[in-house]
């Protein structure tokens, strides 16, 4: 089974004065930059493994035009729920990241229910009083729109689920509920999903073990054929026990370095992948 390692690297771009950790480039060379470091990074692997990056909007066409589409692919992070449409709304949507514009920029991926997606939905949605089964079924009717609008436009979507400490022992269920929800009437066949146990990420909480991801990942695929991978951090003391893990597809990748000069770092990144992939050949 081909391997996809997902690259998110949210706002990586934001400098040291603003509270950011970019260490890669200055703001305006960063996606060129990066796409070219990665091409060079990833080549030796791009047979045995699919790459995808999900970018900041600004610096997907540099990164693009700068890297090799063999070797690694590019997405948004998340679209907006409605898009343009010929004889239809031409592009009012002041704000919002399309689909179609996503798809004119390149991208052939995007990302959509990531954790801290869910989140900023649903803090909007408890403003309006939403709580509960109502706030539940309305965070998904929005991204269920947003996979639609994806797909219409060409897009692949990697899904994201997941629990958090509140839930876990109710995984099974909410698991389930999360993807009959969000991806009811959506080709499942174009859907990657990356499990996130968002219990376990951030500074100070405890990753699970290969053996909680393997158990995890053996109870999602009991009640979905889809694809998975690990969304909760491929890190390079990790990556090789999680590739050897059979009914995983993959992993999702933010940072490279916790502590320190935390960021990512391209050189880290693909010792990372050489651990994956030497996991995966021992599997």
């Amino acid at each position: 089974m081909a391997s996809t390692i997902f690259l998110n690297l949210k706002r990586f771009d934001i400098s040291f004065d603003r509270g950011g950790i970019n260490r890669l480039a200055p703001s305006a060379q960063w996606g060129p930059t990066l796409g070219s470091a990665l091409t060079g990074l990833l080549s030796s692997y791009s047979k045995e493994t699919r790459f995808v990056a999900f970018l900041p909007e600004a610096h997907l066409i540099g990164a693009i035009q700068a890297s090799d589409a063999d070797v690694i692919s590019f997405g948004s992070q998340s679209v907006h729920w409605a898009d343009t449409e010929i004889g239809g709304n031409f592009g009012a949507f002041t704000t919002e990241r399309t689909a179609n514009a996503m798809k004119d920029l390149g991208c052939l991926w995007t990302m959509i229910g990531h954790s801290e997606e869910r989140r900023d939905l649903a803090r909007l949605l408890s403003l309006g009083g939403a709580t509960g089964k109502e706030l539940f079924g309305a965070l998904h009717r929005i991204l269920n729109e947003k996979v639609l609008a994806a797909q219409k436009a060409g897009l692949n979507v990697l899904y994201c689920i997941g629990e958090n400490a509140d839930e876990v022992n109710i995984r099974t269920s909410l698991l389930q509920n999360q993807i009959e929800a969000g991806l009811a009437g959506t080709d499942q066949s174009q859907v990657t999903l990356a499990y996130e146990p968002i219990w376990a990420i951030g500074p100070g909480k405890t990753p699970p073990t290969a053996e909680e991801i393997a158990s995890i990942a053996k109870e999602i695929k009991s009640f979905t054929d889809m694809e998975l991978v690990y969304g909760g951090g491929l890190k390079e003391e990790n990556a090789e026990a999680i590739g050897s893990i059979g009914s995983l597809a993959g992993g999702l990748v933010a940072l490279t370095r916790f502590s320190g000069e935390i960021g990512f770092y391209p050189d880290e990144f693909a010792t990372i992948v050489e651990n994956y992939t030497r996991g995966r050949n021992m599997s």
